[in-house]
């Protein structure tokens, strides 16, 4: 409790620190070597079909060693510290779990393109919006920046925030590394292209298993966040209901739709990736256009959702302190 508490007050306070050992980073750097390794061990990079069993078999290992390194290592050290001194154990374990959070760095990432939409203009808003979208930016209209932004705030409100605080309420820290290991693969290979259609598949698969769950609690808090907010929250249940299907990943499109609801904007659509055009439908009704005000908006539901889903982690806790007589920390 006192480590999901003190983890979410340094992540609200301080945000992402950009420092060469971030443990995220440290996991997207240990997954490229893995990465090239299994190139010149399998020569993933094949293309007939007997490469593909290859493939497939090399992108397994690249899950099973990521996974290893990423839980073993602060695994190894949170039992090292505890070792020393019970303080030094507690005083990682916040630390960790500071590191793997990013509400903080989430609203402050969208609240750049916000700012620079509306003190410089449309091709600073594309530039600020490139840093945190894998689409094509460059041919964006202000609406299309702003829409990214909305998305991009509505998607990561579950990876960022709430499946992180889901695997560390039920897994403790090392449950986190495990989430973030696997979430952190999926954006570094789980792309449908020549190269990671099979190689990436096993992280993709595992990523959509490990946020099926958290995808769906994050849309429900969300919708409540709507609510508390004076939202429009019964839009967010309708449009929900109806359009969180409406992606190719099972999860991505859960937070989206109550977004969408929420802000009554309309989301999604075609989208250029590395040049080549990606349809995909549309999310939500445009009962108005998306403007750069939504932004703001969408970063004010993030922040309630995380409140809302913080509260719900201590309760359960309590709860089980409750039944079982143990402090859990």
């Amino acid at each position: 409790m006192m480590i999901l508490t003190a983890g979410l007050l340094l992540d609200a306070l301080f945000g992402d620190p950009v420092w060469l050992y971030h443990p995220v980073r440290m996991i997207g750097k240990l997954i490229t070597g893995l990465e090239w390794l299994l190139d010149r061990l399998f020569r993933i990079s094949g293309e007939r079909e007997a490469d593909q069993k290859r493939k497939l078999f090399a992108g397994g290992l690249l899950v099973l060693g990521t996974v290893v390194f990423s839980v073993a290592v602060p695994a190894g050290i949170l039992h090292f510290a505890d070792h020393i001194h019970h303080g030094l154990y507690l005083l990682l374990s916040c630390f960790f779990c500071y590191q793997l959070l990013a509400m903080r760095s989430l609203k402050a990432e969208s609240m750049k393109v916000y700012t620079a939409l509306l003190q410089e203009g449309l091709a600073a808003g594309r530039k600020a919006v490139s840093m945190i979208v894998g689409r094509d930016t460059e041919a964006l209209t202000e609406e299309g920046v702003i829409k990214a932004t909305v998305e991009t705030i509505a998607e990561n409100t579950s990876d960022g925030v709430i499946a992180p605080l889901f695997y560390m309420t039920l897994l403790g820290v090392p449950g986190g590394f495990f989430y973030k290991a696997v979430n952190t693969m999926d954006s570094m290979v789980g792309y449908k292209n020549d190269r990671y259609l099979y190689f990436g598949r096993a992280a993709a698969r595992l990523d959509d298993l490990l946020n099926y769950i958290p995808a769906r609690l994050a849309a429900l808090f969300m919708i409540a966040a709507a609510f508390l907010l004076r939202m429009d929250a019964k839009g967010a249940v309708h449009v929900w209901k109806r359009d969180r299907r409406k992606h190719k990943s099972p999860n991505s499109a859960q937070t989206e739709s109550v977004c969408a609801g929420a802000l009554q904007v309309q989301l999604a659509g075609n989208a250029y990736y590395f040049g080549r055009l990606y349809e995909k439908p549309f999310i939500g009704d445009p009962i108005r256009r998306i403007e750069r005000e939504d932004i703001r908006r969408a970063g004010k539901l993030l922040v309630m959702t995380t409140v809302l889903f913080y509260l719900c982690c201590m309760a359960c806790l309590f709860l089980c302190m409750a039944l079982h007589g143990k402090v859990i920390l």
